[in-house]
């Protein structure tokens, strides 16, 4: 009789654990199910949140160099720009480059991603860009009187000394300036965009002095 009730109640506890790890189990893995997608969101909207902090850090730079050489020039420039006349890039006015922006929404996508430059140098090693793009340096415009002949990227890099490199595997900060103009009360200042390659459409900010 004894027996009977100990074989009984070892038969029971171990119906039970077995129930038990069994539900166990299937909990754990409708959690892991839920929980990867979840996960993987996270790690985008980190990414996101570092590119954008890293772009406005990007653009507070050129606001201290701007307002710096304004000090010492009598007229603010951006990192690039040989005077505040110039442009960095290809465009000449906002009204293209946003319609642009709205269609570029990868390195490989923008319409004429080439009319942008790479902020720390499209060869640099320390912030690489993804193969395929087609960002290219700022070159050094013909100018007599012009204060300076070093070119954008090295200028970031001088500033920054280790290059802001992009949390995203296709990532590479670009930039382009669109001139400013005018004399006197006409005066209008040049204004700086900056974006992450990985989807300039989506992470871009501009700055106006």
């Amino acid at each position: 009789m004894i027996n009977n009730f100990l074989y009984n109640l070892k038969t029971s506890v171990r119906g039970a654990s077995l129930t038990e790890f069994a539900v166990t189990t299937a909990l754990m893995a409708t959690l892991a199910a839920t929980a990867v997608p979840k996960m993987s969101s996270l790690t985008e909207d980190t990414k996101a949140s570092k590119t954008r902090e890293n772009i406005d850090k990007i653009l507070f730079a050129s606001k201290l160099f701007y307002e710096e050489t304004a000090k010492t020039e009598g007229r603010g420039r951006f990192p690039g720009q040989e005077k505040s006349h110039f442009k960095v890039g290809k465009y000449e006015d906002e009204i293209r480059l946003i319609s642009d922006l709205e269609g570029y929404s990868s390195y490989q996508s923008g319409k004429r991603r080439a009319w942008w430059r790479s902020v720390f140098g499209k060869n640099n090693p320390d912030a690489t860009r993804p193969e395929g793009s087609k960002v290219g340096n700022d070159r050094i415009e013909d100018c007599d009187d012009c204060p300076t002949n070093i070119r954008g990227h090295d200028r970031f890099v001088e500033i920054f000394g280790d290059p802001l490199q992009s949390p995203f595997q296709d990532g590479h900060y670009i930039y382009v300036v669109i001139p400013g103009g005018g004399t006197g009360e006409n005066f209008y200042p040049p204004i700086i965009y900056v974006a992450d390659m990985e989807n300039p459409s989506q992470f871009n900010n501009l700055l106006v002095p």
